[in-house]
């Protein structure tokens, strides 16, 4: 089986085509409604990720000289890769529902614990919780696996993207609500309560908003079937048929929401040792790791004075950007992604944001070059910040592309949990030590002069053109 099917570009543009039932009979093949309430609900508890990670970044710096903590960003992400796998192989065994509820209701604790903690063994334990049980987040997706067919679930991890990758909301809401004693002296001035915990209102609002979703889920989410039954045993996630949808192969498996019949069982992992899901994995943990190295390098090279080789914004400039960029992003990933992918296919998409790489680094080193040979950002600078950011836009899409991907090259639904579960484990160790590397990389480029100050762009690039190479594979892989 190819990963993409064999199928023509007719048949990939058109969204009502025909496919044949079991008794050779046509019937009309269009796109399937997305379970909205269901959805909303996994896109909920999916958005508490964020909010958690990223609500204490603009307190953090203050934090630091308060009580010592180092590393807050680090640890988060050490211990959701430690433990992503974990959660969702567990779902296989357990079910997807109360595996997927200890993380909104783990995450309520954490939080107001870290925003009640005054001392740095506690307020590390807290972080560290937060990754752990943020480590669920691929339980979320192994849900929208299971609500969804293959007509409609790009549409879906388009939505979970859109809420996931583009977290404007929680740095806004950490600086708005964190030390309100200061900020609002005639409301909280004469607390004791918010003057010994400054950080705690921001915690709060990110524990509430956990809990909420707890809530919600608690009384919303319907338990999917984890077993095959009797009649479809054995039966692979996905066989060769008639295109439809993404481009990709039709799923036959039989309504996910009969009774099991078979006792559950521990999936067997070395299941996971095939050819098509190995070299997904393989795309997404380098596309993962080139882009937390971007994400990590563009406030950087902006920030940089042009003397030692950035654009010297000041932070006020970089945040509106970003923010627009973040606030860009999201909504175009929510309202386009799912038509773009029915249009090109997986593949083509995912490939097409690969090159959105070497644009990207190219005009990164290409205007600090310029910006540092006119002592300033004139309108050549500027072109290459307006490519850099055009070029940016193409990213989210292609975790949309990968979430699928890695759903369809599962080499059974017994290990469906396990799959995304390792996926997601790659992507959150790339979240981790990618942006350590990158920064340390820029730092040093500059500091001994490595190619003029540029080494970084270049290694970087280089490491985009072995994606590029690597990305051709998803198109031959067979099952």
């Amino acid at each position: 089986m190819t990963l993409q099917g064999r199928q023509t570009d007719a048949e990939s543009n058109d969204l009502n085509a025909r496919s044949s039932d079991e008794s050779g009979t046509s019937k009309p093949c269009g796109r399937t409604p997305l379970p909205k309430l269901q959805l909303a609900t996994i896109l909920l508890i999916q958005f508490t990720e964020p909010l958690t990670a990223t609500v204490i970044y603009p307190f953090i710096i203050q934090c630091v000289r308060d009580t010592g903590i180092m590393g807050g960003r680090e640890l988060f992400f050490f211990t959701e890769t430690a433990t992503v796998f974990t959660w969702s192989w567990l779902s296989d065994i357990l079910g997807r529902k109360p595996v997927l509820l200890l993380g909104p209701l783990g995450l309520t604790m954490s939080m107001f614990g870290f925003g009640l903690s005054t001392h740095y063994w506690a307020l590390l334990l807290f972080r560290a919780s937060q990754g752990v049980f943020n480590g669920n987040i691929g339980v979320g997706r192994i849900f929208i696996a299971g609500i969804t067919d293959e007509t409609n679930i790009g549409d879906a991890y388009a939505l979970d993207m859109a809420f996931t990758k583009s977290p404007i909301y929680s740095p806004m809401l950490g600086g708005l609500l964190s030390n309100p004693a200061a900020q609002w002296p005639e409301v909280f001035g004469s607390s004791a309560f918010f003057l010994k915990h400054p950080y705690f209102l921001p915690s709060a609002a990110a524990g509430v908003t956990s809990f909420l979703a707890f809530g919600i889920a608690l009384i919303v989410l319907k338990e999917r079937t984890l077993r095959p039954t009797k009649a479809e045993d054995a039966t692979p996630l996905l066989v060769e048929s008639e295109p439809n949808g993404y481009g990709t192969a039709r799923s036959v498996e039989s309504p996910p929401f009969e009774p099991a019949e078979i006792p559950p069982k521990p999936p067997r992992l070395s299941q996971l040792a095939s050819r098509p899901y190995i070299i997904t994995v393989a795309n997404y943990g380098l596309f993962a790791f080139l882009d937390m190295g971007m994400s990590a390098l563009i406030p950087l090279v902006y920030s940089t004075p042009v003397e030692y080789g950035g654009l010297g914004m000041d932070p006020y400039f970089i945040g509106i950007l970003m923010a627009s960029l973040g606030l860009f992003t999201g909504l175009s990933t929510a309202l386009f992604i799912g038509p773009i992918l029915r249009r090109f296919g997986l593949v083509k998409l995912f490939q097409a944001g690969v090159c959105g790489f070497l644009v990207t680094f190219s005009a990164l080193a290409t205007g600090s070059m310029l910006a540092k040979r006119a002592g300033r950002i004139d309108i050549y600078v500027s072109f290459a910040i307006v490519l850099q950011i055009a070029a940016s836009a193409f990213f989210a899409p292609c975790y949309a592309s990968m979430n699928v991907l890695v759903v369809q090259n599962a080499p059974s639904k017994e290990t469906l949990g396990a799959a995304i579960g390792a996926a997601q484990m790659v992507t959150s160790g790339s979240r981790a030590f990618s942006p350590a590397i990158a920064s340390s990389l820029f730092s040093l480029s500059i500091s001994h002069n490595l190619a003029g100050g540029y080494a970084v762009y270049g290694i970087f690039l280089t490491l985009a053109v072995v994606l590029v190479r690597v990305s051709r594979s998803l198109a031959t892989s067979s099952a």
